[in-house]
């Protein structure tokens, strides 16, 4: 599906929204107010710059009582050009995350990588990607890593399991770049940088990585990634146990300050 597709098909559902909340008499002021969301929000959405969520449109359904009629157009929206519609939520979600807490144990969260490391990941895909997906992905990945320099960052705390410090992926220079990009990024204000270290005693991470979001109008929701596959969860039930291992974590990882001198340790023995 082409870009110029989907921008068409995004506009025609915008002005479904644009319609329904007309007919309703809101504002697009009001309308954001009611759905929790910022104005620009609803109207980035109605003017078919920015993608319609399923979840807002969930909550834009039982707000104008339009019976499911939006969240059946964002089910009907081909796959965005890059990323596919799970992804892209995601993506969405952290721009805007007033907090963020990241764990992994396969490789450095891709806010925290290298231009170098990030290509040199997405290369090990298989089957590969071509040189033109690499270039689209890779631009991706660090234009989000804008959140780390914005005026009022998010609230960020990353755990990493330690042998992923170790991993030559890219070649050493491209190691030794990445770590010393995590160096310079534990020293910025509100991220937290911690590693599990390989001889914990204690794993609360066994099951694979996963983030948690708290959303400006305070909802927690999780990511979890797989081989196969990603979701989200939003089921607080299924959230907050997420939330206890992500705690744990954290009690099994090195300080922060411990965590420097780690880095500082595996750059000085390079």
């Amino acid at each position: 599906m082409n870009s110029k597709k989907n921008r068409s098909t995004m506009r025609m559902l915008g002005k479904q929204l644009q319609a329904a909340r007309r007919a309703a008499g809101h504002t697009q002021r009001q309308l954001a107010e009611l759905a929790l969301v910022d104005e620009e929000t609803i109207a980035s959405v109605e003017q078919g710059r920015r993608r319609l969520m399923p979840d807002l449109a969930r909550t834009l359904d039982r707000i104008l009582d339009t019976k499911g009629t939006l969240e059946a157009g964002v089910e009907n929206l081909p796959e965005i050009d890059q990323f596919p519609l799970y992804a892209e939520e995601y993506m969405v979600h952290e721009r805007e995350a007033i907090a963020l807490s990241w764990y992994d144990n396969a490789v450095i969260p891709g806010l925290l990588q290298t231009p170098e490391y990030a290509r040199a990941v997405l290369a090990e895909r298989i089957p590969a990607y071509d040189e033109d997906e690499i270039a689209a992905k890779l631009a991706g990945r660090i234009e989000r890593q804008e959140i780390l320099q914005r005026k009022v960052p998010p609230t960020m705390s990353f755990v990493v399991w330690e042998p992923v410090l170790h991993l030559g992926i890219g070649g050493q220079k491209t190691r030794r770049d990445q770590l010393r990009f995590l160096r310079d990024c534990a020293e910025l204000p509100g991220l937290a940088l911690q590693f599990l270290p390989t001889n914990a005693a204690s794993h609360a991470g066994l099951n694979g990585p996963f983030t948690l979001l708290e959303t400006p109008d305070h909802q927690h929701l999780a990511y979890t990634e797989g081989q196969r596959g990603s979701q989200w969860v939003s089921d607080p039930d299924e959230v907050s146990i997420l939330a206890r291992k992500y705690a744990m974590l954290r009690s099994q990882a090195l300080r922060p300050q411990e965590s420097r001198d780690l880095l500082d340790r595996l750059l000085g023995d390079q």
